[in-house]
């Protein structure tokens, strides 16, 4: 097996790096391709179409020597991309990747918006850079890289998806669809998770699965004057703080619905604990908290814990509140709360949902009117455990490009797609990396993708591939 070389590696990726994803990246914040569960008249918008184009124009510029590209198009369906690699050594290596977004968010700093790319220094702001627009061009950036140092690798099928963000509904239908395609697959490397920092090379071992669905409180059939009604007719939100102290304790935030936690792995809080060590504070300091608030308490591997393997509620909207503005004395007469719970790992999601279901067959308070809808639910994903030479190669690509060895964390996130994949390919090792480090806020207002993490990144998933052809051919 040919060696490669790393600071050639580097130099050649950065150079490629700016000069052909930097741009084209930019062009891709541009489109406002909103998820289809944001944006239900996505098909006729016709921006997830421009998207695709993009995508494809730029592989036509910037092809994987004697890759072959698919296109899964279909009415009423997200489209997808899937580049056949053809390697040199045994195994395939299946690299996953998205090209839709999440909506735009309000709170951006002046100058910045979700579709306006802005570049300042290492950081490239704008909605779905990071989020995970550049895994495409980075996936095609490092086989190239390899391709120009003669450096063998195994074949590499790249799959692109459109409908992440609502939880991949179209991804099932496309993987069955290019099914010949793909074939079987032995390693699996999705750039589409976190990083605890950007100073090493980071392995998600877990996601957390989701439930979603929404809680409604009546209690009078029209809006009446408060003061008339208050002291005899129950408030909405009343109701819903009872009704919410079922599910979770208001004081500390913890579930109280037993079923809906798990036995956490030892070797997952062992990772938290080497974790919570390597960055201490750095846990809860990510987060933009207001002068004088901070975390719930906990070390800081209680507190990678809590949003990796405990069950969390967070609630995400509501309809029936006027605006401040608007707001009168008037005793409203609903209330409803959009509910988001993040599930442990390894939770069933149907578990979780007639769990919560039955904390609401008790009657309600003052006999009010309770609709409860849980019908968005996607299970988690505990990774299997790597193998030797795989826990080796990670931590020795980090050493080369970041200095010091790979560190592994579960993820608070869901990617849908994981779990079907491990079904799929039980014998397949996963590694699951990503640009979404401190401050990166995918979702939230101020994503930016960290450009020169990226780099280094990409280099590090080449050096991957290396290792797993050399493996693969011994």
């Amino acid at each position: 097996m040919s060696s490669l070389d790393p600071t050639s590696l580097t130099a050649s990726l950065s150079t490629f790096w700016d000069d052909h994803i930097v741009p084209t990246l930019e062009d891709y914040i541009r489109i406002p391709n909103k998820s289809p569960a944001f944006d239900s008249d996505w098909e006729a918008a016709g921006h997830m179409d421009a998207v695709l184009e993009l995508a494809l124009a730029w592989l036509e510029q910037h092809p994987v020597p004697g890759s072959r590209v698919h296109v899964g198009r279909a009415p009423g369906r997200t489209p997808l991309i899937l580049v056949d690699c053809p390697g040199d050594a045994p195994g395939t290596v299946l690299m996953y990747g998205h090209l839709d977004k999440q909506p735009e968010m309000e709170g951006w700093d002046e100058g910045k918006g979700p579709w306006t790319p802005v570049l300042e220094g290492d950081k490239l702001y704008g909605r779905g850079g990071a989020d995970d627009g550049y895994a495409l061009f980075a996936s095609v950036a490092a086989l190239r890289a390899l391709h120009e140092q003669g450096v063998p690798r195994s074949r590499v099928v790249l799959v692109i998806e459109f409908s992440e963000e609502s939880g991949s509904p179209d991804l099932p239908h496309w993987m069955s669809h290019f099914a010949a395609e793909i074939g079987d697959v032995d390693l699996v490397v999705c750039l589409d998770s976190g990083a605890g920092s950007y100073e090493t090379l980071w392995s998600t071992t877990s996601l957390r699965g989701m439930m979603a669905g929404t809680l409604r409180v009546d209690v009078i059939s029209e809006g009446v004057h408060s003061g008339d009604a208050s002291g005899i007719v129950p408030g909405t939100v009343r109701v819903l703080r009872q009704l919410l102290d079922r599910i979770e304790d208001g004081a500390t935030g913890r579930i109280v619905i037993d079923d809906l936690h798990v036995e956490i792995p030892p070797s997952r809080i062992a990772q938290a604990e080497r974790v919570g060590a390597q960055l201490g504070d750095d846990i809860a300091g990510k987060y933009p908290f207001h002068e004088g608030a901070g975390p719930v308490p906990g070390t800081p591997s209680e507190l990678i814990l809590n949003r990796t393997w405990r069950p969390q509620l967070a609630i995400t909207g509501a309809d029936g509140l006027p605006s401040v503005r608007d707001g009168g004395n008037v005793m409203r007469p609903y209330t409803t709360l959009k509910l988001s719970f993040r599930l442990p790992p390894t939770l069933d999601a149907d578990v979780a949902r007639r769990a919560v279901a039955k904390v609401f067959d008790v009657p309600p308070p003052y006999g009010a009117k309770v609709t409860v809808d849980l019908s968005d639910a996607a299970a988690g994903w505990n990774a299997p455990d790597l193998a030797p030479w795989l826990e080796e190669a990670l931590d020795d690509v980090s050493n080369t490009f970041f200095g010091q060895p790979a560190l592994h964390m579960g993820e608070g996130g869901t990617i849908p797609f994981m779990g079907m994949l491990h079904a799929q390919f039980p014998a397949a090792q996963f590694v699951i990396t990503g640009v979404l480090g401190p401050k990166s806020n995918a979702h939230g207002p101020n994503e930016f993708l960290h450009v020169g993490y990226a780099k280094k990144l990409t280099a590090c998933v080449a050096a991957l591939l290396q290792r797993h052809a050399a493996v693969h051919s011994s």
